[in-house]
């Protein structure tokens, strides 16, 4: 297809309208609906929707549409309640594409105070250049909308009053049950706001004046965080300096102490923080994925920062590393729940289905891993999970299967200082709304086993 016929195709919703959307700013709001449209319809992962649909834009529209789909997904929950309210009877339930517009279009309203007549007649536009009988909603739509106009700091009141309605029904459930009612709403409260960028240095680099030099703030354990902004722009990224990484997934390689010179295997390493992590701090890594995809970027991060690791494309339930190691690392796979506020597509994709089929196989990996490890070595285990079943309760059903296995409790010493993150058992539990006033972190799960005799 012709670069011509790739953008025309663009142009098109549906590929069967009767003409263009409009100039560049439509060209990208269309994008953006066929995106949210793409998550939320089909379950597709944010970042393949984007990088398929926004292919033919410039990178100014590419990061519009990236700003919008993101705060829609973020919001979607309130959004479409509010859109119950402003439209009487409702949208058919095949009206998918106004459905969309309609989100988009109150997001950037409301959220994003986009100039109010782009956000009006583009949107508008849009539907009016569908086939069949979804044009005949522009009215409603452009109706809408300019009632969301004239009425903005009202409905930006109805918005932001239940921060929990963005979360879905099941996951209220769980993490009332896990946090309660107060812990719940304070975690979804935190999940509405654009999270900062975290960065981890290579050790020995003077943190102070990378801080200084990052336009960042030195965290407890030594993350610098600053404002999101083109990373590959920063100081000392093409020299390799440091790697982006959540303050909350730089935890888990502390745990294991001092790993100069030892043999760690990283289990589901990529993309590859805390390989980069443990190879920084001296460690012989075995880093295992079974995913090529994300194990290029893991190749390429190794590559810009000068790091190595024996990286091999396995099924970690199956792979027996070449030599004995010292300690394990899995960070398994898991719901991401800890990781809405990065990625709020997994809101809407992710379900209790998914989490139980994800506990069975975190099981596996941890009795597999288990098997691997020396007597007296060490095992972390962790998930960016916010749901007990793949946590507490997995680590609580795995030392009763295993009689040599034993907890080695967590202290405040090992993560900074920050004794408010470890659990009544010793154990580490990060919640989103934890540093909250400090842009506050993923949630994440580890737990610290080792083997006796």
């Amino acid at each position: 297809m012709s670069t011509s016929e790739t953008q025309k195709a663009t142009n098109n919703p549906k590929g069967d309208t009767t003409g263009d959307t409009g100039d560049r700013i439509g060209s990208a709001r269309e994008a953006a609906v066929r995106t949210l449209m793409a998550v939320t319809l089909k379950s597709r992962p944010l970042d393949v929707a984007l990088d398929d649909i926004t292919s033919s834009l410039d990178s100014r529209d590419r990061a519009f549409v990236m700003q919008l789909v993101m705060l829609s997904l973020r919001r979607l929950g309130s959004l479409r309640a509010l859109m119950g309210r402003l439209v009487d009877r409702g949208l058919p339930r095949n009206a998918t594409w106004t459905d969309a517009a309609l989100i988009t279009g109150l997001a950037q309203i409301l959220l994003m105070r986009t100039a109010d007549h782009a956000a009006v007649n583009e949107t508008v536009t849009l539907v009016k250049n569908l086939s069949g009988k979804e044009k005949g909603f522009a009215g409603l739509v452009n109706a809408v909308l300019r009632r969301a106009v004239r009425e903005r700091d009202a409905l930006t009141g109805v918005l932001n009053a239940k921060p929990q309605a963005d979360l879905p029904l099941w996951l209220q459930t769980s993490w009332r049950r896990a946090y309660g009612q107060d812990g719940m709403v304070a975690i979804a409260r935190s999940l509405q706001d654009t999270p900062p960028l975290d960065i981890s240095l290579k050790p020995g680099e003077d943190k102070v004046v990378w801080a200084e030099k990052l336009e960042a703030t030195l965290m407890p354990n030594g993350t610098l965080r600053r404002a999101l902004t083109d990373v590959t722009k920063l100081p000392g990224y093409d020299d390799g300096v440091w790697w982006v990484q959540d303050m909350a997934a730089s935890l888990p390689v502390a745990l294991l102490g001092d790993v100069s010179g030892k043999h760690v295997m990283d289990m589901c390493a990529a993309p590859g923080g805390k390989t980069m992590q443990l190879a920084a701090l001296g460690a012989r890594v075995t880093a295992v994925d079974r995913n090529k995809n994300r194990l290029t970027r893991l190749h390429a991060n190794m590559k810009r920062t000068g790091l190595a690791a024996d990286v091999y494309t396995a099924d970690a339930t199956a792979f027996g590393p070449r030599g004995s190691v010292d300690h394990i690392l899995l960070d398994a796979p898991c719901s991401a729940t800890g990781t809405l506020r990065r990625n709020p597509d997994v809101t809407w994709t992710k379900s209790e289905a998914d989490v139980e089929k994800l506990t069975s196989l975190q099981k596996r990996m941890l009795d597999h891993a288990f098997k691997l490890l020396p007597v007296g070595g060490t095992l972390v285990y962790c998930v960016c999970s916010l749901e007990r079943v793949e946590g507490e309760e997995q680590i609580s059903a795995f030392l009763a299967r295993h009689e040599n296995a034993a907890r080695r409790v967590i202290t405040a010493a090992d993560i900074g200082g920050m004794a408010e993150l470890i659990t009544a058992d010793g154990d580490m539990r990060c919640l989103p709304s934890a540093l909250a006033d400090q842009g506050g972190m993923d949630g994440f799960f580890a737990a610290r086993i080792e083997k006796h005799n």
